[in-house]
C-alpha cells in the first residue's frame, strides 16, 4: 500500500471490467459445477449390477456399467466447464466492455470538466433508454448549469469591477480638477456631486454584498404581513411619486407569508420604486394589488387562490417587447426600463436616482430564496406588469 502526494491511499488498482468478467465466469463455472453435481447424483441410481440387454438380439453390444457412465459423466462435465471458462472469458470480457463503455465516456467527460473544459458532454448513446442514458443526462445537464453559472460568475465579476471603477474615476477627476484650479472651484457644488457619486458606490457595494449574502445563507423563514408591508412601502413612496407626477393606487388584502421581513420589504420597495421612476414624465400611473389568497366562493379556483399570494405592480410607458425585461434581470442592465419602458434610460435620469442595475436581479433571486416566481409581462397599452406570487403561509 502506497501513500499518493495528496494523501489519498493508493493500492493495486484491478478494473471493473476484469470484476465483470471474472464475476461472469465465475457464475459460468458455478452453474455449470451445479449442473454437473445433480447429473451425477441422479445417475447414481443407476442399479450397480451387471445390466443386460432387453432384446435378446443385443446380447452381443456392450453395456456400460454404472461406474463406466459415471465416469463418462465426470469427463465429459469437466470438458463443459473448460469450454465454458473459456468462452465465458471471451464473451464476459466483450460484454463487460459494452456495459461500462457509458462510463468511459462519462469518466471522459469528468475528467475534462476537471481540468476545467466544460463543454464536454457525454452524450445520449443510440435510442435506448437505461439507468446509463438517464446518468449522462444527468451529468450533461448538471454540466450544463455549470457553464452557465460560470459564464455568469465572470459576466457578473466583470461587470461589476466596471461599475466599481466608473464612480472611482469621477470622483478622482472631480479632485484633479478642484486640486489644479482650488480658486475657480464652486465648493458647493463639488461636494453635493462627490456625495452623489459616493452614494451610488455605497448602494452598489451594498446590493453586491446583499446578492452575495442571498446566495452563500439561508433564509430565516417567519410569518410576516405582506401587506403591512406594502403598505408602509406604498406609503414611504408618496412623497417621490408626487414630485415626479405619478398617481400610485393601491388594493391591498390580507396576506401573510414565510420569509425575512426586510428582503421582503427590499424587493417590494425596489418593485414600486421602479414603477415609479421608470414612468411616463407627463403623469404616469401605478397600480398596485395584493392579493391574499382569500377565496369568495367555493369553487375550485377559489381554493387554488387561497394557497397562493399575488403581488402585482403595473405602471404606464413606452411598450417594451419580451427580450428586453428577460435581459433586464441580467445584473447591470441599466439599458432596458426594468418596470416601465422607457427603453434607454438610465433608471431617472438625475445622479441621485441612477440605477446601478442590480435592483431587479437582486429582487428576482429574493423572491427565488423565498420559493416564489417573478413574471414580467408587457402591457398592450405601453409599460409592464410585475406579478410576483408566494405560497401562502396559513392556505385555508
Amino acid at each position: 500500500m502506497t501513500t499518493r502526494p495528496d494523501g489519498a491511499r493508493a493500492g493495486l488498482r484491478t478494473s471493473a471490467r476484469l470484476r465483470l468478467t471474472v464475476s461472469y465466469v465465475a457464475f459460468l463455472l458455478v452453474a455449470g459445477l451445479v449442473m454437473s453435481v445433480c447429473i451425477w447424483a441422479v445417475l447414481r441410481f443407476v442399479p450397480n449390477y451387471p445390466l443386460t440387454a432387453a432384446n435378446p438380439r443385443d446380447l452381443g453390444s456392450p453395456i456400460a456399467s454404472r461406474g463406466e457412465i459415471l465416469d463418462a459423466v465426470v469427463q465429459a462435465c469437466a470438458l463443459a466447464l473448460a469450454v465454458l471458462a473459456v468462452v465465458g472469458s471471451v464473451g464476459g470480457w466483450w460484454l463487460a466492455g459494452r456495459v461500462l463503455t457509458p462510463l468511459q465516456h462519462l469518466n471522459a467527460a469528468a475528467r475534462a470538466a476537471a481540468d476545467g473544459d466544460l463543454t464536454r458532454r457525454v452524450g445520449s448513446q443510440g435510442s435506448r433508454r437505461d439507468e446509463f442514458t438517464d446518468l449522462a443526462d444527468t451529468f450533461d445537464s448538471m454540466l450544463d448549469r455549470l457553464e452557465r453559472d460560470l459564464h455568469a460568475q465572470r459576466r457578473f465579476a466583470a461587470n461589476a469591477s466596471h461599475e466599481l471603477r466608473t464612480p472611482l474615476a469621477v470622483m478622482r477627476a472631480m479632485v484633479d480638477v478642484a486640486r489644479e484650479d482650488p480658486y475657480e472651484v464652486d465648493l458647493p457644488v463639488l461636494l453635493q456631486r462627490l456625495d452623489e457619486t459616493t452614494q451610488r458606490a455605497t448602494d452598489l457595494v451594498t446590493a453586491l454584498l446583499d446578492l452575495a449574502a442571498l446566495d452563500q445563507g439561508a433564509v430565516v423563514h417567519r410569518p410576516v404581513d405582506l401587506d403591512v408591508l406594502v403598505a408602509d412601502a406604498v406609503e414611504d413612496l408618496a412623497p417621490e411619486a408626487r414630485s415626479r407626477g405619478v398617481t400610485v393606487t393601491a388594493r391591498i388584502d390580507p396576506a401573510t407569508v414565510l420569509g425575512d421581513e426586510t428582503l421582503l420589504l427590499r424587493a417590494v420597495d425596489n418593485l414600486l420604486r421602479n414603477a415609479v421612476r421608470h414612468n411616463r414624465p407627463d403623469g404616469g400611473r401605478v397600480e398596485v394589488t395584493l392579493h391574499g389568497g382569500e377565496g369568495s366562493g367555493d369553487g375550485a379556483a377559489d381554493v387554488g387562490a387561497a394557497r397562493h399570494v399575488r403581488f402585482c405592480v403595473e405602471n404606464d410607458g413606452a411598450h417594451v417587447d419580451a427580450r428586453q425585461l428577460r435581459l433586464a434581470l441580467e445584473p447591470f442592465t441599466r439599458r432596458v426600463d426594468v418596470v416601465g419602458g422607457n427603453a434607454g434610460a438610465s433608471g431617472g435620469g438625475d445622479g441621485a436616482t441612477r440605477s446601478h442595475g442590480l435592483g431587479l436581479p437582486l429582487t428576482a433571486r429574493i423572491v427565488a430564496v423565498h420559493a416564489g416566481s417573478l413574471d414580467l409581462v408587457p402591457r398592450p397599452e405601453g409599460g409592464v406588469r410585475a406579478t410576483v406570487t408566494w405560497e401562502a403561509a396559513h392556505p385555508v
